[in-house]
């Protein structure tokens, strides 16, 4: 997955500028970013504060790496039954 160029508290800053009333397109020319950008880090940012934030990735990485070892599990579990299906 492509990092971001910006910190959690970067991105964090720019929305509660947004929040203070700064202009959406003025916001995004000055820290060069897309509206799009900035959209999509408000729905999934919005509201929170750097400790949420890193909660948050701490858990979507958790949840990557247990997704990992369930596909890891589910194949050797496949590769077994395949082995007994060819013995009997």
């Amino acid at each position: 997955m492509k990092t971001s160029r910006f910190t959690d508290s970067q991105i964090i800053a720019v929305l509660k500028e947004a929040e203070g009333g700064t202009p959406v397109p003025e916001l995004c020319r000055t820290h060069g970013i897309s509206n799009a950008t900035f959209y999509k880090w408000r729905s999934k940012f919005g509201g929170m504060d750097v400790s949420l934030m890193t909660r948050m990735k701490e858990l979507e990485d958790e949840n990557r790496r247990l997704k990992k070892l369930y596909v890891d599990a589910q194949l050797s579990a496949d590769l077994l039954r395949e082995s007994l299906a060819k013995q009997w």
